[in-house]
Formats: C-alpha cells, sequence, structure tokens
C-alpha cells in the first residue's frame, strides 16, 4: 500500500484547513493515477476522480486505518471507472493461455543476446512511458485491474483479492499471467531489457546461433516466476528452481527480461493536471470542512458506490 494513504488517514483526523487540503491531494493522485491506469483516458479519469472524491467525503472521517482506507477507495474507484471506460479495438477478449505468453525460440535467441548487453535504469521517460502504458492497456481487463493494483499501486495479494472480491490464489494466478502479458508486449515493442529497439529483432536468427526450444522443464519454471520473484514459495521448491535458473541460460534471459518489465510498471507515474487537481481540491477542502460540522462517530460501514 502507498505511503501516502497512511500519511492521509493521520491528516483527515486533524482539524487545520492546511492538514486536510494536503489529505485531499493525497487521495486525488491516488485515485487519478489509478484511473488513468486502468483506464488510459484523462477525460475520464478527471471524473471519475471528481464523483468518487466528492461522493467520499462523508465517509473519509469514518475510516480510521490506512488499509480500510485503501481497500475501500480502490473498490469505489474500479466500480465508477468500470462504468464508465471505453472498449478498446485492440484488447482481447479473452484471456491468453501460459503456452501463447511464453517466448518461443526466436524470442529466446533475442533475449540471450541482449542478455550480453548493460542493462539501462528502469527510468521511463517520454516515449518508454506511452509504450508502457499502450502495453498495460492491452491486456485483458481482469488481469490488468490485478497488476495495477499489486504492482503499481502496491497493494498486497490479500488487498487485491478484497478490492476484487477474488480468492488470493486466483489473483496470484491473474497477476503472473498480467505480467507476462505485458512483458511480451513490450519485448515486441522493443522497451525492456535494454530500453531500446533490438535491430533486426523481427527476423529470424540464423540457425547456427538459434537457441534450442525450451525444455518442458524451463516452461514449468516460467509459469512460476511470479511466486519466485516474490518469494511466495517453499523454501526447498524454491531452492530447486534456482538451481534450474542458474544452469540455464534461456532461463535467466527471460527471468531477466521479465523482472524488467515488473520494474518499469512499478516505476510508472502518472499525474493530473495541477491546475484541474488544484481547483476541484478547494472545493472538496471546503466541503469536507463543513461536514467536519457533523459527528465524526457516524455508524455503519461506507457504501460501494
Amino acid at each position: 500500500m502507498r505511503p501516502e494513504l497512511t500519511q492521509a488517514i493521520e491528516l483527515l483526523q486533524s482539524d487545520s484547513p492546511a492538514d486536510l487540503e494536503r489529505a485531499i491531494a493525497m487521495l486525488q493522485q491516488t485515485v487519478y493515477s489509478f484511473s488513468m491506469k486502468v483506464c488510459g483516458h484523462p477525460e475520464d479519469a478527471e471524473d471519475t476522480m471528481q464523483e468518487v472524491l466528492y461522493r467520499s467525503l462523508s465517509h473519509l472521517a469514518k475510516l480510521q486505518e490506512p488499509r480500510a482506507l485503501a481497500v475501500w477507495l480502490y473498490t469505489v474507484t474500479r466500480n465508477r471507472c468500470w462504468r464508465m471506460r471505453r472498449k478498446g479495438a485492440s484488447v482481447p477478449k479473452e484471456i491468453l493461455s501460459l503456452g501463447e505468453l511464453m517466448p518461443d525460440e526466436v524470442e529466446l535467441g533475442r533475449l540471450l543476446k541482449n542478455a550480453s548487453d548493460s542493462p539501462e535504469a528502469n527510468v521511463l521517460r517520454g516515449e518508454e512511458h506511452e509504450k508502457l502504458h499502450r502495453a498495460i492497456l492491452r491486456i485483458p481487463p481482469p488481469l490488468r485491474l490485478v497488476l495495477v493494483l499489486h504492482d503499481m499501486e502496491e497493494l498486497t495479494t490479500e488487498e487485491v483479492a478484497q478490492v476484487l472480491d477474488l480468492q488470493p490464489g486466483t489473483v496470484r494466478v491473474r497477476l503472473h499471467r498480467a505480467r507476462l502479458g505485458v512483458r511480451k508486449e513490450l519485448s515486441r515493442s522493443g522497451t525492456i531489457s535494454t530500453g531500446r529497439k533490438t535491430p533486426g529483432s523481427a527476423k529470424r536468427l540464423p540457425s547456427k546461433r538459434r537457441p534450442l526450444k525450451p525444455s518442458q522443464q524451463c516452461r514449468e519454471m516460467f509459469a512460476q516466476l511470479s511466486e519466485y520473484l516474490d518469494g511466495h514459495m517453499e523454501p526447498r521448491s524454491c531452492d530447486e528452481m534456482q538451481q534450474h535458473i542458474d544452469a540455464c541460460p534461456s532461463c535467466v534471459a527471460f527471468l531477466r527480461d521479465l523482472r524488467s518489465a515488473i520494474d518499469r510498471c512499478r516505476s510508472m507515474k502518472v499525474s493530473c493536471d495541477p491546475a484541474v487537481a488544484k481547483g476541484l481540491r478547494k472545493l472538496l477542502t471546503r466541503e469536507y470542512l463543513r461536514l467536519l460540522g457533523t459527528s465524526r462517530s457516524g455508524v455503519g460501514s461506507p457504501q460501494v458506490l
């Protein structure tokens, strides 16, 4: 969970207009950023930010814990954003199988070649930021939501499960497929591993340099890489996987590429237009101060919008 939400909870307990405005600014950024990552349209994200926060003001003082605030805020934002999302023609209607998300021998050859390059820092700039955002928007919505909440908004598996009303095991499965999907989309545009397009990457390698197809054991490793990276494996299974990876250049290259994609997702920042945010923040702060005239000890749980 983002530290801003912990700070927002603390500031919302204050009677200081300055503190309350800071809290609302943090909530604005959270709602706008999440909406943009999921739906991709600034106008829709601004409308979602305005409606969600305005309708949330009477409930904010009732939320005493950062986790409760995070789960509730992402739930109502998801519901609002999902109702008004625009259909993307390039978004797959079905979730791809693991086999379809795995690299073929040609791509593994390119990954092995790139593995000898010095990786650039995972800092997104200009065009790379746009390519990453397009890659995220091209994966199926059920996977995209899990990816954004877990890797970009920093919620735990259990918190994501609560927001999306899923079992934690389902969240883990969808997260891995989402990561593989983004990695594949970025690989097609040549924006991971070295951060630049590899000349001739679309051509087949000469036969003498073409790597062997990944073994069945490699494919089993690929299917568990998110559990390995996130430390969700039993120690014995993790040790066995590490031994295989250390002895397998293909797995090393693929793991490096997947980790790079995940790191880029985690580093992606989305900010609202400062002028739009400032004007709305002033209005929300005044309205929240007015509402503080009523009791803060209201009973019951906030309703999901």
